[in-house]
């Protein structure tokens, strides 16, 4: 009896996913270190013909449109794997802080675009902003937050710390420590939920 003919079909389908996964992975090293990098660059990055990479994006703005959709696609699947809906909200918060600054460490080109308003990566920036402000509110129906607190005000800070989390330690000092995901989301969120200042009854 015949081999039934999706066999093969699902194998070049599986080739081609992983033709174009390690053709954006390549595209994301060479544009992070030289953003005018050209499709030519990037193809050969990823060790495959220039013609396969034309094959799969139509032009170099159509790779990176790609590049950033394929990121904050992964951005919002750490932000759900945090469980923000489920989870107590101090856990939930620190493990999507976790996940958040591995992605980010990880894709830095792709999620340091402009936003494209009306493509699919704006709308994943909008998912990830909505499931952050739920999760923000939870906190603060918890009381891990204080009642009267802007939410988004609240959220731009968060941002801002996440970022400066990701630009690293200024000297080699605990650089390890500094560079883990789980001890940059500590410092974060303790931060966010604290600030710098004394806290009550320290001696």
């Amino acid at each position: 009896m015949a081999e039934p003919a999706v066999r093969p079909v699902r194998r070049l389908r599986a080739d081609a996913e992983r033709s174009v996964r390690v053709i954006l992975e390549a595209a994301e090293r060479v544009l992070a270190a030289d953003p005018g990098a050209s499709m030519e660059q990037i193809a050969e990055a990823a060790g495959v013909a220039r013609t396969t990479v034309h094959r799969r994006f139509a032009s170099r703005q159509a790779l990176i449109e790609a590049l950033a959709e394929s990121a904050v696609r992964q951005l919002a699947e750490a932000v759900e794997d945090g469980r923000p809906d489920t989870a107590p909200p101090l856990v939930s918060l620190h493990r999507i802080t976790a996940n958040v600054l591995r992605i980010k460490g990880a894709w830095s080109y792709a999620l340091s675009r402009p936003d494209d308003e009306g493509g699919t990566a704006a709308a994943g920036w909008e998912q990830v902003g909505a499931r952050c402000l739920e999760l923000l509110g939870r906190a603060r129906d918890e009381g891990l937050l204080d009642a009267s607190v802007d939410l988004e005000w609240t959220r731009r800070v968060y941002y801002a710390l996440i970022g400066e989390a990701l630009h690293g330690p200024q000297d080699q000092q605990d650089q390890q420590d500094q560079q883990d995901p789980d001890a940059l989301a500590t410092l974060v969120v303790d931060t966010l939920l604290h600030g710098a200042g004394r806290r009550t009854g320290a001696n």
